[in-house]
């Protein structure tokens, strides 16, 4: 297995420092974030009890920049989840969530896959390509390092690859708004 795709395991020792084994130094949870918006996997485990503590640490990070404003997770979402955990939808809402974000990321890829083909006679509208990497940066932005990002300039689609896009993207949302309502089913 290559080194890049091991988890970065962080050890957690009794005075709550976290350790990096790779660089053999201490981190924050904001460095830990860092590792994870650059597409790095992170593994944290309590240095004496061997424990995998990963998922307390994320949803600590998850809960310090929602506290900071910086809010992704709507008030609605927040308060199902919270439901989640006592009723039927439980067992639900995992697969919900990771189908979810998968979409997204199956989303983001064509977006981006689309932006780099063959130029429409847009392309050689003034400013076209600053707008393309305007749009690029945005996304990005949006995405916080999901899935890597291509690294050709973006191109324009030709307008049947933009109706079929069109097309896509509005079964996906039928399809995210089918699974929503049958969460909200077993949720009452």
């Amino acid at each position: 297995m290559a080194e890049s795709a091991k988890p970065l395991l962080i050890k957690r020792y009794a005075s709550r420092r976290l350790y990096n084994t790779e660089t053999s130094d201490y981190v924050t949870l904001d460095d830990i974030a860092k590792f994870i918006r650059a597409g790095r996997e992170v593994q944290i485990v309590d240095l004496k009890s061997g424990d995998d503590l990963t998922r307390q640490y994320l949803l600590q990070i998850v809960a310090e920049h929602e506290s900071r404003g910086e809010s992704v997770l709507p008030l609605d979402v927040l308060t199902d989840l919270v439901r989640s955990y006592t009723t039927q939808a439980q067992s639900v809402v995992p697969q919900f969530l990771a189908m979810s974000f998968e979409m997204l990321r199956n989303g983001q890829s064509k977006m981006m896959e689309n932006l780099t083909k063959v130029p429409s006679p847009l392309a050689s509208m003034p400013g076209f390509e600053a707008m393309q990497r305007q749009q690029q940066a945005f996304l990005k932005s949006m995405m916080g390092g999901m899935t890597p990002w291509a690294a050709a300039a973006p191109q324009s689609e030709s307008r049947s690859e933009e109706a079929s896009s069109a097309e896509e993207l509005a079964e996906i949302k039928k399809q995210l708004a089918a699974l929503q309502a049958k969460l909200s089913k077993l949720g009452s």
